[in-house]
């Protein structure tokens, strides 16, 4: 057998991953240290609290190395799934199989206690996470968001909203109260048509500005009317946030893409960050530097 076919075969078979379309390797290489900021860890050895919230399989961290050997990425902030609402125990697992190239958004009510918190950051959590986009299934508030912000403010944990870009304009006042910063989820869930017209980027803006917010390009395909390769209409939105504030994004690849029956092609998404960003310095400044920067990876040696 032709043993240059052989090996072709072998890097294609290496390359399937769970919850995700394709085989090919993405064309971005991306540097050293590389970090997806936003993907979630379904472990069966944890019963999940909601088991039909969207609950995975196939979505261990083996499952999930595999996807880092295929995209090159070696740092990952892992948020917790809602089908386990408040039992921050698989994420806390994840990150300790990971180690220091891992970090973690949990989710918490306003009862958690000091010691519990306490737990969590020695764990590697970094911030808090309020999916409330569909109150209906949500497993916390938008009535929860202050009164823990000012819990984990002293941590210098964030803020995460998974918030749709009404409830955003109609939570504004809230949003600027906060006495943390603010990391906006899947790129505001800004609606299309609209896009950047609509009036919750205006709150993210000014929350960008004066130094209180962050944005993660991710879940392209939640918005978007146009659909793949290209996700024209939120690439609109993802190119804009980062010439706004370049320092102020980064980038996560949504594995295993819990809201998508068919999943998406994650090095085609991958190879968006190369059309979204102008240079190969912003794309090492969004999935290095800024992950860096807010999560708090060790500091990399000067070159």
């Amino acid at each position: 057998m032709d043993p240059d076919m052989d090996a072709r075969a072998a890097k294609t078979a290496a390359a399937v991953v769970s919850n995700s379309a394709g085989t090919a390797r993405p064309a971005l290489r991306p540097p050293a240290h590389a970090c997806d900021c936003h993907m979630h860890i379904y472990d069966p050895r944890f019963p999940a609290e909601r088991p039909a919230s969207r609950l995975q399989t196939q979505a261990t961290v083996t499952d999930y190395r595999q996807l880092q050997h295929r995209l090159g990425t070696s740092r990952v902030v892992i948020v917790q799934p809602a089908a386990y609402v408040t039992d921050n125990r698989v994420t806390l697992d994840a990150i300790a199989q990971f180690g220091d190239s891992a970090r973690g958004v949990a989710v918490v009510h306003p009862d958690v206690d000091d010691a519990a918190l306490a737990t969590l950051a020695a764990g590697g959590i970094r911030g808090i996470r309020f999916s409330v986009f569909d109150p209906r299934t949500a497993a916390t508030a938008v009535e929860m968001i202050e009164p823990l912000a000012h819990r984990v403010a002293p941590l210098g944990w964030h803020v995460q909203l998974h918030m749709r870009g009404d409830q955003i304009a109609a939570h504004a006042a809230l949003l600027r109260r906060l006495p943390c910063p603010i990391v906006f989820d899947h790129m505001g869930r800004l609606p299309q048509p609209e896009g950047t017209r609509h009036e919750a980027f205006a709150v993210i803006r000014d929350l960008i500005q004066t130094g209180r917010a962050w944005v993660k390009l991710s879940g392209a395909y939640l918005d978007s009317r146009v659909g793949p390769p290209g996700y024209d209409d939120a690439a609109e939105v993802a190119r804009t946030f980062i010439a706004l504030a370049p320092d102020r994004v980064v980038w996560g690849s949504d594995w295993p893409h819990p809201t998508e029956a068919h999943k998406p092609d994650d090095a085609v998404l991958f190879d968006l960050l190369s059309v979204w960003a102008p240079d190969a310095g912003a794309v090492r400044r969004i999935l290095v530097e800024n992950p860096q920067a807010l999560y708090g990876f060790p500091a990399l040696a000067a070159a």
